[in-house]
């Protein structure tokens, strides 16, 4: 197990303490796990209603997150995945409960159900107004089934904002609890596993999935889901997931609702911002109106990777409490409107010849096709190599330009103007390929079309001069040489040997077959190498005994064009 803690048995209160020190408008309970609003005093003397949630922690950045004007009064956090006793519940509301009340809101879990509803009948006991709400929002479980109810999600937060507004609004507890109920209701959450997750006391998963295994309908908790099954699409996902909850809350056309798309961990922003386009899409193509939609961490399951979406009947009335003010940690700050995505046309290129474009039979475009064609072969090969010794995204890049001059070359110009030809390949790559190898590609075929553009016809000798002063274009960019363990160790041999060869009069079959052998012997060099340039060099003498990736790329390439060309 590796996590960023001090001791396991101070997981909670190191974190409170971190959390509560970032944020002057919180307190925390002396002696407890307990975050209070510094305020809370001042907001109970004037007749607020105390909104008080929890439970165990581990689902960062609930509770203690949301804890703030607009929201909770107080969050009572206990140890991880596990419920805060009773008499911790109690404290947090003698804390923070004034004539007005308070409402605890909490996930159907038995532990929970227990401890705050115990808390809360000695609460009254003592005169304090109390009342509960339990949220279960779990779709992936029957209504009415062998099981303990289904289990609160990330629903809860979206309780916990409406409720929050409109205690924050003055209302009454009995309003504050009819609109949190009546909006615990509306909700439908489920959610998909794509990993595990270890809660530090146990050191270990608390279930295991086989690689390209999924698990749906989990809970937050690290328990399995109700169904195993393989990895899919984002899109096949996310419209699983959606069908169940609008199936469940009977959503049809028309219907309008709030999208939360939730991390349960582990799952990076990029793969959010894919599911929420995915969710947007879905709903859309059924007639339902998104009202408000946020994407982020809201309720986790520690560092587990994967997401569960939410969906909220709302009305006018709502949507105000959504939209109502709120200062926390943890509630975004983006407003949540929708809007139709904004595309701007790009500017015009003046790459692309007029006039007649590359011929399907020109000998120029099959070899343009074979490198493509290689490349994409290659993508799995030159991944797993970066792996090794970079970021691994050389092959995906590779193939991604591969990819991108294929679908553009039938607007490539005629063979007649090889120059304008690479012109027109560099603004390809250069536009879809990032990374080092986009720009480095790009600046090769540039220089190299320079050279083809200037008179005396495109000969073999002036194809040999375009490659060389491409080659040089990327040492100058790139700032490598030969011998720094990059591309350049197998580009600047076989560049160097193709004009030699050339130089000596050999047939052009000769003189390709020179320059794959110097790009493929200097490519193999590079493995005794110590890197001095690119991502390899930040690893030292842990990239020897590995080829660069690129270089041996380079090496692919040209064997591609020699196969063409003396085929």
């Amino acid at each position: 197990m590796k996590k960023l803690i001090n001791d396991v048995c101070a997981v909670v209160p190191d974190m409170l303490d971190g959390l509560a020190a970032l944020n002057p408008n919180l307190s925390l309970l002396q002696g407890s796990t307990i975050v209070v609003r510094a305020d809370a005093e001042a907001v109970a003397a004037r007749g607020e209603v105390a909104l008080i949630s929890g439970g165990g922690s581990g689902h960062e950045p609930a509770h203690g997150g949301y804890v703030g004007h607009g929201m909770l009064s107080a969050a009572v956090a206990g140890e991880v995945f596990t419920s805060p006793s009773t008499d911790a519940v109690l404290d947090a509301i003698r804390a923070v409960a004034g004539p007005a009340g308070a409402l605890l809101i909490v996930k159907n879990y038995t532990g929970d159900r227990f401890n705050f509803g115990l808390a809360a009948e000695i609460a009254r006991a003592e005169g304090i107004p109390t009342e509960m709400v339990i949220v279960a929002d779990d779709v992936a479980l029957t209504a009415s089934g062998d099981h303990a109810g289904r289990r609160g999600l990330a629903g809860t937060v979206l309780v916990h904002k409406i409720a929050g507004a409109a205690a924050a609004a003055g209302r009454p507890l009995a309003v504050v609890a009819r609109i949190a109920r009546e909006g615990a209701a509306a909700l439908g959450t489920m959610g998909v596993a794509l990993t595990p997750c270890t809660v530090p006391a146990a050191g270990k998963p608390g279930f295991e999935l086989a690689d390209g295994e999924i698990e749906w309908g989990l809970g937050i908790h690290g328990e399995p889901g109700v169904e195993r099954g393989a990895m899919e699409p984002a899109d096949a996902i996310v419209d699983k997931l959606l069908a169940k909850i609008v199936g469940d809350l009977s959503l049809q056309a028309g219907g309008r609702v709030a999208l939360l798309v939730n991390n349960l961990g582990g799952t990076p922003s990029s793969e959010l911002n894919i599911a929420a386009r995915s969710a947007l899409r879905y709903l859309a193509g059924r007639g339902i109106k998104v009202e408000r939609a946020w994407a982020g961490t809201f309720l986790s399951a520690l560092e587990m990777s994967g997401i569960s979406l939410t969906l909220l009947r709302v009305d006018d009335e709502r949507l105000g409490w959504l939209d109502a003010v709120t200062h926390t940690s943890a509630w975004p700050g983006l407003s949540g409107r929708v809007a139709p995505v904004s595309v701007r046309a790009a500017p015009v290129t003046p790459e692309r010849a007029s006039g007649a474009t590359l011929a399907r039979e020109a000998t120029l475009r099959r070899v343009i096709e074979a490198v493509c064609a290689c490349l994409l072969t290659a993508e799995p090969a030159l991944t797993e190599m970066d792996q090794r010794v970079g970021d691994g995204d050389l092959g995906i890049s590779l193939s991604r330009g591969a990819r991108a001059v294929l679908h553009e070359i039938d607007g490539y110009p005629a063979e007649s103007t090889p120059g304008a030809v690479l012109r027109s390949m560099s603004a390809t790559l250069r536009r879809v390929v990032g990374g080092t190898s986009g720009p480095l590609y790009a600046v090769l075929l540039l220089r190299a079309a320079a050279t083809l553009e200037q008179p005396g016809g495109a000969t073999a000798q002036q194809w040999a001069a375009a490659f060389s002063a491409g080659v040089n274009g990327l040492m100058e960019l790139g700032g490598a040489q030969p011998g720094d363990r990059t591309m350049v160790d197998a580009l600047k041999p076989a560049a160097d040997a193709l004009q030699s060869a050339l130089a000596r009069s050999q047939e052009i079959h000769a003189a390709l077959q020179a320059a794959v052998d110097a790009a493929t012997e200097g490519a193999a060099h590079t493995a005794s190498m110590r890197p001095r340039r690119g991502r390899s060099s930040y690893l030292g003498d842990r990239a020897l005994g590995h080829a660069d990736p690129g270089a041996h790329a380079v090496a692919l390439w040209l064997i591609a064009i020699s196969a063409v060309l003396n085929g």
